[in-house]
């Protein structure tokens, strides 16, 4: 009951985050220069048609009633339609949202997969060849930028070994180089956040007693230090997996992946308010979940956590 109780308070307090930063944006997307009737109709359209466009498009009333009305038709389950392509906004999300998720999995499980063994082992082999060289490549993976590494590996694994497709979102294959791509820097932070976890854990009292007690070393490690030092991962996998399905607009972009990063991108260069509008909303609701999940993944990894 009381779980049921925070979760619910949890779920209301994203009311207010919504309507912050939805207002936010929209006043920033209404005030930017610009007209957006005249970006639809082009440079050679009349005063007369920009003005009736304008009027369609509800331009010519205050920004803050345009906004209401706006969250008011959300509240009834309508996001608007794109206001150049005149596309149901819920719907083209929904139709590229999948490419971003498998994305988005398959660069997380990367870096737990990679980042956190290779983070346990530089903690246990402190100061040993394996720390350093982990440390090393950490710190190579988090200096490349996404971009950079990106083309490097396209051109490199893609173009002149031809072993993977350097572009699309056809088959499963199509993703492995943008994953990696992506990866990249979390696996880097993965493994530096896990080293000094650990090694934070390995140092308090009841590590030393359970040495004392004779209890084996892989013992001490899986059962009193890994559970222990795993609450700031559990926090970075969940913030990574909300910015990826957020929108990883750079690796979206060098790959030609039709997710919700480029459409995100491509709404906000041509100011289609109800497209960025929806996209934001949306990724609002999703980040305030996944920062719940985590809360709630901290009461099953460490008991001593209150859920107050």
């Amino acid at each position: 009951m009381r779980m049921l109780k925070y979760v619910v308070k949890r779920l209301l307090m994203l009311i207010p985050v919504i309507i912050g930063v939805t207002l936010l944006i929209y006043v920033v997307m209404s005030l930017a220069p610009g007209n957006p009737a005249e970006l639809i109709l082009g440079s050679d359209a009349t005063q007369e048609a920009i003005a009736a466009k304008e009027a369609e498009l509800g331009l010519n009333e205050p920004v803050l009633l345009r906004y209401g009305k706006y969250m008011l038709n959300v509240l009834r389950g309508d996001f608007g339609r794109s206001w150049y392509n005149g596309y149901n906004v819920i719907d083209e999300f929904m139709s590229r949202v999948p490419n971003t998720i498998i994305l988005g999995l398959l660069s997380v499980s990367l870096s737990i997969v990679v980042g956190i063994p290779f983070g346990i082992l530089a903690a246990v082999r402190q100061n040993g060849v394996i720390d350093y060289a982990t440390l090393v490549v950490a710190m190579l993976f988090a200096s490349m930028p996404a971009f950079w590494f990106g083309l490097m590996a396209q051109i490199f694994f893609c173009i002149q070994l031809g072993l993977l497709p350097a572009v699309g979102a056809d088959s499963l294959v199509h993703f492995i180089m943008p994953a990696i791509t992506l990866s990249g820097g979390s696996i880097a932070g993965m493994v530096r956040l896990t080293r000094t976890s650990m090694l934070e854990v390995i140092k308090l009292d009841y590590v030393r007693t359970a040495r004392a007690k004779g209890a084996s070393e892989r013992r001490i490690i899986s059962r009193h230090v890994l559970r222990n030092g795993l609450l700031p991962v559990v926090t970075s996998v969940g913030s990574h997996l909300a910015v990826i399905v957020g929108g990883a607009i750079v690796t979206e972009s060098v790959f030609s992946i039709p997710g919700t990063g480029s459409l995100m991108i491509n709404a906000v260069k041509i100011r289609d308010v109800p497209v960025v509008m929806g996209v934001i909303i949306i990724i609002a609701v999703f980040v305030g979940c996944v920062n719940l999940l985590v809360d709630l993944l901290y009461a099953v990894i460490d008991p001593r956590v209150k859920l107050g």
